[in-house]
């Protein structure tokens, strides 16, 4: 790329006169320069090993002591929004296909094996950089707007509606599910039920696209965590306790896990703690719920926790670390049976 595109798309100041005009690549990892390259800085303590191994320019943030006159020095107010402008280019080229999804169908999409092709686009900007640069013509991007920012694509294009039940579940629990799809059955998957409709998108996006995936055990993602605990909230392994702390840190599935929690557990006592800022957004009938409780301090949960008798806590704006003990590996155990 030619040192003038890389001024204007970056908003940069070339604060010397170089010999040089142009770089062969884009690269923020010392070890990754080679001659002709330009290096964006993010450790500064690099700069002198980058420009040893070739580098032809340095992108930087803070001040910085020009070490040689002959190679461009390039500043600008921040190396990730100037990172982001070069991205927002190199794609415009590219001739790729870019889906938006919630965050729920991003991260399942993290856990299924597919072609290269396909990306679920998760990181920060540099692994971002790493992931779309050299990403091939005909492939498929799918992002979350609530991980990654959907400014640097021209194109965005919503999910394919899926107007059928495509996953027959046989058997579930509030966090494991069985069940059967495209005549494969999954047993003892650790994905609740309540994320079925989610991975139900996302497949249809396979299947509309034609896009080649293989299922494999799922992982807990970061919603609608289950923790088992004691009564003196230290943690247990999986499906050891009577006492499950649900931790869940976006407050928009808040109205939906409740839904889901009181009708697959109609038998148990659920407590539902919610920060005190969003409990006017909940439906009305859910206000009048003696068991929802806000709370205005995340100090204040497990106080509120001790006070109450539960067997399912959902958590809303916190998550695990609030809890003494750091989280241990939980083995996949089954103890609640709703199906």
């Amino acid at each position: 790329m030619r040192l003038e595109n890389i001024l204007a798309l970056t908003h940069g100041e070339l604060i010397n006169s170089p010999f040089v005009n142009s770089f062969e690549n884009i690269v923020f990892e010392v070890k990754a320069v080679k001659r002709g390259d330009l290096f964006v800085a993010f450790d500064e303590e690099m700069i002198e090993d980058a420009i040893l191994n070739g580098a032809y320019g340095v992108v930087f943030d803070k001040p910085t002591q020009i070490s040689d006159s002959e190679i461009a020095w390039i500043k600008v107010s921040n190396l990730e929004e100037a990172l982001k402008r070069i991205l927002r280019f190199v794609l415009i080229d590219k001739e790729i296909e870019v889906y938006e999804c919630n965050e729920i169908i991003l991260k399942l999409a993290l856990q299924v094996v597919t072609e290269p092709n396909f990306i679920a686009l998760h990181g920060n900007i540099r692994e971002l950089y790493k992931m779309l640069s050299d990403l091939q013509n005909g492939s498929t991007v799918l992002f979350s707007p609530a991980l990654t920012s959907g400014d640097l694509f021209t194109n965005i294009k919503k999910l394919p509606t899926n107007p059928n039940e495509n996953i027959n579940i046989i058997e579930q629990t509030l966090f494991e599910t069985s069940f059967i799809y495209d005549n494969i059955f999954y047993e003892r998957q650790l994905i609740s039920p309540f994320f079925i409709p989610y991975l139900e998108q996302l497949l249809h996006l396979f299947k509309v696209l034609k896009i080649n995936f293989r299922l494999r055990k799922f992982t807990p993602i970061e919603h609608f965590e289950a923790v088992f605990t004691n009564n003196n909230f230290e943690i247990k392994e999986f499906g050891t306790s009577d006492k499950v702390l649900i931790f869940e840190k976006n407050s928009t599935l808040i109205q939906k896990e409740i839904e889901f929690l009181q009708k697959q557990a109609t038998w148990a006592n659920i407590l539902y703690i919610i920060p005190h800022t969003i409990f006017d957004s909940l439906d009305a009938p859910q206000r009048n719920n003696p068991s929802i409780i806000t709370y205005k301090n995340e100090h204040e949960i497990k106080n509120l926790l001790r006070e109450h008798n539960f067997n399912f806590a959902l958590i809303v704006g916190a998550d695990k670390s609030i809890l003494d003990k750091p989280l241990v590996r939980q083995t996949q155990i089954s103890l609640f049976d709703f199906s």
